[in-house]
């Protein structure tokens, strides 16, 4: 067919990604003319990456979105000139792919017997969720619509486009333009088709919810939104990420870096890391192949304050697997040297560095971007592994040593588990740190963990002019400062000239410092620089934690009705909006009740849903009215 196609593209910071770049290559085998559409400013650099591509690069405001942005190219671009094509695609930034080769989708679809096709769509939802009443029809998803010739040449489609509503917004576009675009040509006798059969699948939006089965069945798009979009929406529907990405790379020839290079700076680090599954229980074994050299040199940088756990600390860096430098800093001249006399004894595997700070002030943070600035602004080393010595006198014993252990165990717990790791950098070019999750046996972090220190690391963000979504709640960061990384994707805290002066005297390492600042910040830095974060731990404490995070969930859930994770969470957070009053038989008695129903009504729902779908689609209105009434009581 001849085909002309209008890509409407958007990103933030004005970048235009490699899946992007080579979405287009691949999508231009299929499509004579390709005008790509910028809702923002693009630098010179970023349009030559598709220069030679693309038809014309168009740069625009970003208003209304990708639906405003297809009726001014179809304005500027005139119905005359359209009428000659025999399909126009009107297409998003939204989708990564082609995940299968676009062929296998043109040969199929070019024998279908349709005026208006798309990859995938949405079924009909009642009632409709942008008003709770009415119906939102089934229609073809924005981010892939083609439209053939008896539609390019019916006045129907050129009012359709005189008659273009404002759009203001996402749900503006999804209601007044998204949802209405496949019902307006339908109703004009129209046939519609798409290449992912949405009847294959038990939810109302397959290319969302169903994106692992989806891709299963070879569905060329991946959405974007499934990465960072809230995790406990996604859990409610059972969207399983995780899996679509390991049929990815089983079955298809398409680079997952391409996704990681985009996905890295696209949303909340601990939504993406939730979402796709970026924390890893790695095993003590290998599976028998060498590493692959693509990491150069290896270096472990240690701070020792306590010269007494240096026996500790050389135990564990016999753990890795290859040639390294240790980099070792402390506080004294006199540490120094008996760290060197220690070394000379024990240690007899690469170089060895002994810095000694000018002040004792930061301590380990201090340590790494001042006293080893210099060393890591280098290209010397690609990956480092950072530690030091911890005792925690402010807890029990212990606890210090319970968290001391969560970290150095985390990192360095053998040959067999540290090569592991290594193998993950490897495979991963866009992987820039590793930390150990956070410890959550005696440690109460989960959900306060930004303490005092969010407004610092706001500041030093936007001095920094990090390109980052800053987690809202509990962040990914190197809580205890012991960690893996890449010296590129710090590359912006050891360039910052940081000064003695900033950080607190001894012994005030006291929460809102910079030092615990830097502790939060670090992850985001790496993010700016298009590294993703991931979050490490052996199998032994995967299951040691497993076991405690899933007693102390069910232990509070036992406390709260029958109901889904998102409804308890609606609960809490309008008890946390009220003060947290005290819970009994005033006005929370009623939404606590009814929650318990509605529930309940969900349940039943769902298994009527997964037994018999058509029994499901009959009683959908009567279930959906019942949920609605529920909800009103509940306020």
């Amino acid at each position: 067919m001849k085909r002309i196609t209008h890509f409407s593209f958007y990103n933030p910071y004005g970048i235009i990604d490699p899946d992007v770049v080579f979405f287009l290559k691949e999508l231009s085998l299929h499509s004579e003319s390709i005008f790509f559409s910028s809702n923002g400013d693009l630098c010179e650099n970023e349009i030559k990456k598709i220069v030679n591509i693309v038809e014309k690069v168009i740069i625009r405001k970003n208003e209304g979105l990708d639906a405003q942005a297809h009726r001014e190219f179809i304005d500027n671009i005139g119905y005359n000139v359209l009428e000659n094509y025999d399909e126009l695609l009107l297409l998003n930034h939204t989708c990564f792919g082609p995940i299968f080769p676009f062929s296998e989708l043109f040969s199929e679809m070019d024998n279908r017997d349709c005026d208006i096709w798309g990859v995938m769509a949405h079924k009909e939802m009642i009632p409709n969720p942008f008003t709770g009443k009415g119906t939102m029809p089934f229609h073809i998803n924005a981010n892939f619509i083609a439209l053939r010739k008896a539609i390019l040449q019916s006045g129907a489609f050129k009012d359709y486009w005189k008659g273009f509503p404002k759009i203001s917004s996402y749900n503006d576009a999804v209601f007044l333009h998204e949802s209405q675009f496949t019902k307006y040509f339908t109703d004009k006798g129209f046939k519609v088709s798409t290449y992912v059969d949405g009847d294959q699948y038990g939810s109302r939006y397959p290319g969302m919810f169903d994106i692992d089965e989806t891709i299963r069945n070879r569905n060329p798009l991946l959405k974007r939104r499934a990465f960072f979009h809230e995790p406990r929406y996604l859990d409610s529907e059972g969207v399983d990420l995780p899996r679509a990405l390991r049929l990815i790379e089983s079955n298809s020839d398409y680079d997952l870096n391409l996704i990681w290079a985009n996905i890295a700076r696209s949303g909340e680090p601990r939504y993406i890391n939730t979402n796709a599954a970026l924390t890893f229980a790695l095993p003590n074994f290998t599976d028998g192949k060498p590493l692959n050299g693509s990491i150069g040199r290896i270096a472990l940088c240690a701070h020792v304050y306590y010269v007494d756990m240096m026996d500790e600390v050389i135990s564990y860096a016999r753990n890795i697997p290859a040639p390294f430098d240790m980099i070792i800093t402390t506080d004294t001249r006199e540490k120094g040297d008996e760290i060197r006399r220690i070394c000379s004894d024990k240690f007899n595997s690469g170089d060895v560095i002994v810095r000694i700070m000018e002040e004792n002030r930061g301590r380990d943070m201090a340590a790494l971007y001042i006293t080893c600035r210099d060393i890591f602004l280098t290209d010397k080393y690609d990956l480092v592994c950072r530690i030091h010595t911890k005792k925690s006198p402010q807890v029990i014993a212990t606890k210090g040593n319970l968290f001391k252990r969560h970290l150095l165990d985390n990192l360095l717990y053998s040959k067999g588990y540290v090569e592991n790791i290594i193998k993950l950098f490897e495979r991963n070019r866009h992987l820039g740190v590793a930390v150990p999750p956070l410890v959550n046996i005696s440690y109460n972090h989960f959900g306060h963990a930004w303490y005092n220190n969010r407004e610092n690391v706001n500041r030093l963000s936007n001095e920094l002019n990090l390109r980052a979504h800053i987690d809202s709640e509990t962040p990914i960061a190197i809580f205890g400062t012991m960690f893996w990384f890449r010296p590129k994707a710090l590359r912006k805290l050891f360039l910052r000239d940081w000064s003695w002066s900033e950080f607190n005297k001894e012994p005030d390492h006291v929460d809102g410092s910079l030092a615990h600042a830097l502790e939060r910040l670090t992850c985001y830095v790496a993010q700016d620089a298009g590294y993703l974060t991931y979050q490490i731990m052996t199998t032994d404490y995967a299951g040691q934690n497993y076991a405690s995070l899933e007693y102390k969930f069910q232990k509070l859930l036992s406390y709260l009705p029958l109901a889904e994770f998102n409804q308890h969470c609606l609960l809490l957070e309008s008890w946390k909006q009220a003060g947290y009053p005290m819970v009994g038989a005033g006005h929370y008695a009623a939404p606590t009740v009814t929650m318990a129903f509605d529930g309940l009504l969900h349940a039943i729902g769902r298994s009527i849903n997964f037994r018999s779908p058509r029994l499901a689609n009959r009683l959908r209105p009567i279930y959906h009215f019942a949920r609605a009434r529920l909800r009103a009581v509940m306020g």
